[in-house]
């Protein structure tokens, strides 16, 4: 045991995502449409949930396939209480560097961040789709408003849980007006904001290419307003392009998953919260990691049996659909299910 493995396309395994739950307090479109996530919706039993102790057990046997990294997603993952204890486990892990969550910031309060902070979680990412009131209440769909949002952000800068990145999907003729206001809103500050390609994940969202707005679009319409330039990026196999303002007053990213595809050297492996590991974000099967665990397996035993599921991979989804310009007619898995 203990040997970093690569898949088919020699790619290492270095980030796992742990999805701690499928409930979200918002009905975002492109994630969580109202019409299909309704009142009625049946979401996971919490006896199919992972439990602590499985998530720190699991993330201990894939530091031994090579992952460096984990990022707390959902759902929205601050649904799932207790959450701080989570991370004091797996931050005990040794060659764990980093540990990160996505969260809408909805519930994010002081006190929260802080105990998160001393759990030992490095940062948070916020999803915020937009800073105008009306937009960002529609995208949300359930009414919520923008400044509780930015309340949750700083309570995160307070707590020192930095760098905070700001992920917005965008939307053309949704939310792509209020681009310049995003950007404007975060300038000056240390937050850096990512302006995120609209893609086809899952089948509920009604993913039209139509509706993206690439990412070439965005740089030349923030360029316009303040002139920017590429940045270096801080690691092979980084998602977001960094660009900074010239005149020093931050930085953004684009994410470009529909325009120009990361595959060749994406690192990155899905666990959801009732324990399935995902190989991409755009599959449409995953593995029973947890039956394996709950029927007794050993260490070694796990070892084998994620080694073996990661050596086979070869998802490259977003390369083969740009070549077609348009979704391949598969079903895949939800990404409120499964994590962005």
């Amino acid at each position: 045991m203990s040997a970093p493995v690569s898949d088919q396309l020699n790619r290492p395994l270095r980030d796992l995502r742990i999805s701690l739950t499928d409930r979200c307090n918002f009905r975002c479109g492109y994630c969580m449409p109202k019409a299909l996530f309704g009142t009625n919706h049946a979401f996971m039993p919490r006896a199919e949930l992972l439990t602590f102790e499985e998530i720190t057990r699991l993330a201990g046997v894939f530091t031994q396939l090579g992952v460096r990294k984990l990022r707390l997603t959902g759902g929205e993952p601050l649904i799932r209480r207790d959450i701080d204890k989570l991370v004091a486990m797996l931050a005990a892990i040794d060659d764990i560097d980093d540990i990160s969550l996505t969260t809408n910031a909805s519930l994010l309060s002081l006190e929260k961040a802080q105990a998160l902070k001393a759990a030992g979680l490095n940062r948070i990412t916020v999803s915020l789709d937009g800073i105008d009131e009306a937009t960002f209440q529609t995208m949300n769909d359930v009414g919520f408003p923008v400044g509780k949002v930015l309340n949750g952000i700083a309570n995160a800068e307070r707590a020192g849980l930095a760098p905070i990145k700001i992920n917005m999907v965008v939307q053309r003729g949704v939310n792509d007006h209020d681009i310049i206001n995003m950007a404007n809103h975060f300038r000056g500050t240390d937050h850096i904001v990512r302006f995120i390609e609209y893609m086809d994940v899952g089948n509920s969202n009604g993913w039209r290419l139509d509706q993206v707005m690439p990412s070439k679009e965005v740089a030349t319409l923030i360029d316009a307003h303040w002139p920017i330039e590429p940045v270096s990026p801080n690691y092979l196999g980084e998602v977001a392009k960094r660009y900074r303002y010239t005149d020093g007053r931050g930085e953004i990213g684009l994410i470009s998953s529909v325009s120009q595809p990361f595959c060749g050297d994406c690192s990155r492996a899905r666990l959801s919260a009732e324990g399935k590991l995902f190989t991409c974000l755009f599959a449409s099967d995953g593995h029973p990691v947890r039956d394996e665990l709950r029927r007794g397996a050993s260490d070694v035993a796990l070892y084998d049996y994620l080694a073996g599921i990661w050596q086979k991979r070869s998802d490259r989804y977003s390369q083969i659909r740009s070549h077609q310009t348009k979704p391949i007619n598969t079903q895949k898995i939800e990404m409120s299910y499964i994590g962005g």
